[in-house]
């Protein structure tokens, strides 16, 4: 999106991973479509209207969730089952999501179930929207789920005044900061507690945030390995598009074009063409390792765009003729998200590796044919050592977060959830191997900036040259030892933020993602 607060409507045209970050993150304004609004009344009224106390049972509305799906609801306690739902799988653990995860999974929830299949009033859906453009954010712990159920209980609990949320910077209890918001309490009707619960909204929040940041370090990784390139004396034949035609993967080629745009014009490149034969692999074969990365988040990417915009309640609601249908299936299983989460961290643990070695290769006077350490000549500098090592061990505690979560199913619900996606497990360590491979991509083009220090008057590449500028920016460059830790903030912000790219492209254009 060009405008991060220009409005996203929820109707028919699909949600996008960026609309998602643009009203996680930014407060981009939601507008619920006239269609979408008809959808949802529409199935409402027919719902209310199927409900007979002698009919066949339906899923969480006259009967109890889980191992108690046997067990019939009084008619008289329909409604109130719905609250119970809701205080009952309320019951996190640990750090609480961030705010960003909360509201995104409150649009995940409005999108699902504007879509007309989830037989739950208007209202509902309304106050959603009105939560997310007023600014009130439920709170939730972030431990403890599975796969789902905690975040989206503790979002519902807030709709009808429990529960606590964040409201103009303030953790207030959940009726105070609805009445400051000028937003009436709901009391919750029959379907809408069990609908806000039993879909995948907290999994796929999560997911679609890790994958538009794991989007962004690709083209910082490559601007990163330009950099390094240049200031080891490298050559760019490696990135010849006839080699990439020999290997045709799409991301391999992509990310030889970006090195190939960073690195033209570089006089460092021209003078030292033929200074090595053949370069080592963590600067020979950024195209193959980066264009891997970029071919795994094409695949979650497509993954969780599809998901953002499924339905995935239960029991689904249809109509054919006269007939209404409450449709009993699988779609809140998180197997889906949950594996691509997992691709997600090994990933960008691959980018966070080969990053490291590269740091390592810039600070190691054995190899590097720069001063050790990048450091004042005299030996009383340590200049970068320590940072190199602060980059190995964030890529050693990657590969830890690089172990599939969701293959370590669990049996929960006295057997009858007997294949849970650990959905949300995933989630949290590929949002952490993100923040890792953010930080250990900083480490390296604050080394890498420190090497063309040592270039003399020879001419950076136009995208290489504009990325030391923004580093330079905001990171002076080391002449002797300081407190560094400030730096490599610094430095993380740079890549987290997409200011690196930004400058960047301000110079040589878009670059691949």
């Amino acid at each position: 999106m060009s405008d991060s607060r220009e409005p996203v409507g929820i109707g028919s045209t699909p949600l996008s991973i960026d609309d998602i970050v643009s009203v996680a993150r930014h407060g981009a304004p939601v507008l619920l479509t006239e269609e979408a609004a008809l959808a949802v009344k529409g199935m409402r009224v027919r719902m209310l209207a199927g409900l007979d106390v002698d009919g066949p049972p339906v899923y969480g509305l006259t009967t109890g969730v889980g191992d108690l799906y046997d067990v019939s609801v009084a008619p008289e306690h329909v409604s109130s089952a719905q609250l119970k739902m809701l205080k009952s799988h309320a019951c996190g653990v640990g750090e609480p999501y961030p705010p960003e995860v909360m509201r995104a999974m409150i649009l995940l929830i409005v999108r699902a179930m504007a879509q007309g299949r989830s037989g739950v009033g208007l209202g509902l859906v309304e106050t959603l929207v009105a939560m997310l453009n007023r600014g009130v954010t439920p709170w939730s712990p972030g431990r403890g789920s599975v796969g789902y159920l905690i975040g989206t209980a503790h979002i519902g609990l807030v709709t009808a005044g429990l529960g606590r949320a964040y409201f103009e910077g303030e953790l207030l209890p959940g009726a105070e900061a609805m009445r400051r918001a000028g937003l009436p309490v709901l009391e919750l009707g029959p379907r809408e507690g069990h609908a806000l619960i039993s879909g995948t909204y907290e999994v796929t929040a999560m997911a679609a945030l890790a994958v538009h940041d794991a989007r962004l370090l690709t083209a910082a990784a490559d601007i990163a390995a330009a950099m390094s390139l240049e200031a080891l004396r490298g050559n760019d034949r490696a990135f010849d598009p006839r080699v990439q035609q020999a290997r045709p993967h799409p991301g391999q080629a992509a990310t030889a074009a970006n090195l190939r745009a960073l690195l033209d014009g570089s006089a460092i490149v021209a003078a030292h063409r033929h200074h090595r034969l053949q370069d080592p692999l963590s600067l020979r074969c950024a195209p193959q390792v980066h264009g891997s990365v970029r071919d795994a988040l094409d695949y979650a990417e497509r993954t969780v765009t599809i998901e953002a915009n499924s339905v995935t309640d239960n029991p689904l609601f249809s109509v054919a003729g006269d007939e209404l249908t409450a449709h009993t299936g699988g779609n809140g299983h998180g197997a889906p998200v949950a594996m691509a989460l997992d691709v997600l961290a090994i990933a960008v643990t691959h980018l966070l590796n080969i990053s490291e070695r590269r740091t390592d290769r810039l600070t190691n006077a054995h190899f590097s044919e720069l001063p050790a350490f990048l450091a004042a000549p005299g030996g009383e500098d340590s200049g970068f050592m320590i940072p190199q090592y602060v980059a190995a061990s964030l890529a050693a505690e990657a590969r830890a977060l690089a172990q599939p979560a969701s293959v370590h199913n669990i049996p929960t619900s006295a057997m009858q959830e007997d294949h849970v996606s650990m959905g949300v497990p995933a989630g949290w360590q590929a949002r952490q191997a993100v923040e890792y491979a953010q930080q250990g991509l900083g480490i390296e083009i604050l080394a890498a900036a420190q090497g063309l220090e040592h270039h003399g008057t020879l001419r950076p590449g136009a995208g290489t040259g504009a990325a030391y500028r923004a580093v330079r920016e905001r990171v002076a460059a080391l002449e002797e030892d300081r407190e560094m830790y400030p730096d490599l903030a610094a430095a993380r912000e740079l890549v987290a933020d997409g200011s690196l790219v930004a400058a960047v492209e301000a110079v040589v254009g878009g670059l691949a993602r």
